[in-house]
C-alpha cells in the first residue's frame, strides 16, 4: 500500500522545501517517490533549478516531480467530467451549442487536482506520493470538497432524479431549458461514486497524512492551530509538525539575540498544542534553498532520522458512545474553544461551525428526534450530549426494526460501490 503525504502551512513557512526535502530523502531510500505540487504559483521548477510543469519530470534516481494545471487535466484527461457538471445544473444546452467548450463551476477545479492525484495512487508507480498544497484556506477548501459535494449528491441526487424525469418532458417546450437526460444522470452517479472513493482515499490514515510546517511568530502560529483544528474537524489526520527557521541559542548578535527570544514562547505555545504530535525543529538556514545539492543538504541535516515515513497511530474520526437516556458523540477538536463552537441538528444532520468553516455530520436514525443537552469540551475532544425522548415498547420495537432497515440499505449501498469499483477497474485499468 502506497502513502499520500500532504504538506501546508501559511505561505512564505517554507513547505515546498521541506516536501521537497522529503521527496529526496524518501527517493534517497530507493523508494519510488512524487513530488506533486497543486499551488498554482508553482516552485518546483525553482526548487530543484530545473524546468518543471504538467509533465512528469525525472530529476533524481526514483524521484519525479510534478506542477498540476488542473484546467489542463480537465480538458485533456477528464473532459467529460466537465460536461458532466453541466448537466448537473442543466447546461447542457450550452455546451451541445458550443460542443468544444468547457464547464467549470468556481472551485471545481481544484476537485481535477485531488482526482489526478487519486489517478496517481492507484497506477501503482509510485510508492510515496508527497503533495505540496497551496497556503492553509486553500488547501482546506481542497480537502472539505469531496466531502461536501457527496453530501449534497446523497441528500438531493435521488429528490433531482424523480423530477427531472417528470419536467423534462415539457421544460425544453415551454421554458426551453434541457435537463439533464437518462444518460446524463448515470454519469452523474459515476461522478458520485468517485467522489466517494477519493474522499475515503484522502481519510484513510494508512494511505494519507497531513503534515504542518509554520515558524515560531505570532501570526504563524495562530493559523497553525486554526489549521490543525480544521484538519480535524473535517477527519484527516496530522502526524507531524515543523518548526522552521528556529535560531541557534547564541547567535552571537545582539539583534538576532533578541529575535530568539521572541520565538521563545511560541516555541512553548506550539510544543503545548501538539502535545500528541511529534515535533521537528528545524534551523534557520542563511542560504536560500535552490538546486538540487541544497535540497540534499536539507535532507540530510534535518529528517535523517528514524520513523520519518512511519504511519501514525490509527484513530477514530467520530466516537459514539451510549449514555443514560442517550449518546455522547465525541469529535477530535484540538485547541477549540467550546464557547466559539455553534452545533445545530437538523433532523439527521449535525452542523458544526467553528469560525468560517462549517462540517455537516450525517446522524444515525436513531438520533432522528433526539435534543441536543450539552456541548462538552473535554482537553482536544468536543463531545454533544444528544438527550432522547422516553419512547413506548412499541415505538422502541419501530426505531429498531427503522434502524435495521437503514443498515441493510448502507450495506447495499457499499455493495454498489464495489460493483461500480469493480466495474471501472475493468474497463480502464482501474481509473474510476
Amino acid at each position: 500500500m502506497g502513502r499520500i503525504i500532504i504538506f501546508t502551512g501559511k505561505g512564505g513557512v517554507g513547505k515546498s522545501s521541506l516536501a521537497a526535502a522529503h521527496a529526496v530523502s524518501s527517493a534517497s531510500g530507493g523508494t519510488k517517490t512524487l513530488l506533486v505540487s497543486t499551488d498554482m504559483a508553482h516552485n518546483l521548477g525553482d526548487l530543484f533549478d530545473t524546468e518543471a510543469g504538467r509533465e512528469i519530470k525525472t530529476v533524481m534516481d526514483c524521484l519525479d516531480i510534478l506542477e498540476l494545471d488542473p484546467d489542463w487535466i480537465m480538458q485533456h484527461e477528464y473532459p467529460d467530467l466537465s460536461r458532466v457538471l453541466g448537466k448537473l445544473i442543466g447546461s447542457n444546452s450550452l455546451l451541445e451549442t458550443n460542443p468544444g467548450d468547457y464547464f467549470l463551476l468556481p472551485g471545481f477545479e481544484n476537485l481535477f487536482s485531488l482526482l489526478k492525484i487519486r489517478k496517481l495512487y492507484l497506477s501503482g508507480v509510485y510508492d510515496r506520493i508527497i503533495v505540496d498544497c497551496a497556503p492553509t484556506g486553500e488547501t482546506l477548501s481542497l480537502l472539505k470538497l469531496p466531502e461536501l459535494l457527496t453530501w449534497y449528491m446523497e441528500k438531493f441526487f435521488p429528490v433531482g432524479k424523480v423530477m427531472v424525469r417528470i419536467l423534462s418532458p415539457i421544460s425544453k417546450l415551454k421554458y426551453r431549458v434541457s435537463l439533464p437526460n437518462h444518460k446524463a444522470m448515470d454519469e452523474i452517479e459515476e461522478l458520485h461514486a468517485r467522489l466517494v472513493l477519493l474522499q475515503e482515499l484522502l481519510q484513510d490514515p494508512e494511505i494519507c497524512t497531513v503534515r504542518l510546517v509554520c515558524i515560531p511568530e505570532k501570526m504563524v502560529v495562530e493559523e497553525t492551530k486554526r489549521n490543525y483544528m480544521y484538519l480535524n474537524l473535517y477527519g484527516y489526520q496530522v502526524d507531524r509538525v515543523f518548526m522552521n527557521r528556529i535560531l541557534p541559542d547564541d547567535t552571537g548578535n545582539e539583534f538576532m539575540n533578541h529575535w530568539k527570544e521572541i520565538q521563545k514562547p511560541y516555541i512553548e505555545e506550539l510544543e503545548s498544542v501538539f502535545v500528541h504530535v511529534p515535533i521537528t525543529r528545524i534551523p534557520w538556514y542563511p542560504d536560500e534553498i535552490r538546486g538540487m545539492e541544497s535540497v540534499q543538504k536539507l535532507s540530510r541535516e534535518v529528517l535523517q532520522y528514524p520513523g520519518l515515513f512511519d504511519l501514525p497511530p490509527k484513530r477514530d474520526r467520530e466516537i459514539y458512545i451510549t449514555i443514560p437516556n442517550g449518546y455522547k458523540l465525541m469529535i477530535p477538536l484540538p485547541g477549540a474553544d467550546h464557547m466559539q463552537i455553534k452545533v445545530k441538528k437538523y433532523q439527521l444532520d449535525l452542523d458544526i461551525t467553528l469560525h468560517n468553516y462549517n462540517r455537516r455530520i450525517p446522524l444515525p436514525y436513531i438520533l432522528k428526534d433526539a435534543k441536543i443537552a450539552d456541548l462538552i469540551q473535554e482537553k482536544d475532544m468536543l463531545s454533544i450530549i444528544f438527550k432522547l425522548e422516553e419512547q413506548s415498547e412499541e415505538k422502541k420495537d419501530i426505531s429498531r426494526e427503522i434502524e435495521k432497515r437503514k443498515q441493510e440499505r448502507e450495506a447495499g449501498k457499499e455493495k454498489r460501490k464495489a460493483r461500480i469499483a469493480r466495474f471501472r477497474k475493468g474497463k480502464n485499468g482501474g481509473a474510476i
